[in-house]
């Protein structure tokens, strides 16, 4: 399970070193194969081991190519896909149009969220904070039927 917010700097090749505290857990879970593609709801990018990204893509395989809807989600997540395997220094290499897609500079946010991360430029990670804090603390949110039952 991944946890946390970790401040992070992408190289000048557009690498991510992976924290030290979730790369024995990779590379026991998944031999440190990992799949990064696009958010489609934010400017961010999910980065998945990929034992858990071949769950997202056997639901994947049930949509419709005939549905727009289906296939626009198929061409969105699977067509921004990218393996990688972290190196010998726990690296990953964010392609250039994943870069692009969520706006990142050098300066970086790995988010964990239980069994894969978020990636966030950290300036746009800043806003998405306030923004969301500033929504818990107005209550201008659908209260659903787990959020009913959550406490803390």
């Amino acid at each position: 399970m991944f946890r946390g917010a970790n401040a992070i700097n992408l190289d000048t090749k557009g690498r991510l070193a992976i924290p030290t505290k979730y790369r024995q857990s990779l590379l026991d879970d998944c031999n440190g194969q990992l799949v990064c593609t696009v958010d489609t709801q934010q400017s961010c990018l999910l980065l998945y081991p990929l034992p858990e990204w071949e769950e997202i893509e056997l639901k994947l395989i049930k949509f419709s190519s005939m549905i727009p809807a289906e296939r626009r989600m198929q061409r969105l997540l699977l067509g921004h896909a990218t393996e990688g395997e972290m190196d010998k220094s726990g690296r990953i290499l964010l392609p250039t149009p994943l870069r692009i897609h969520a706006h990142l500079s050098k300066e970086v946010m790995l988010v964990g969220q239980l069994n894969k991360f978020e990636i966030w430029d950290a300036e746009v990670w800043a806003e998405q904070v306030e923004l969301d804090m500033d929504t818990e603390r107005k209550g201008e949110f659908e209260l659903t039927e787990r959020l009913q039952d959550f406490s803390l």
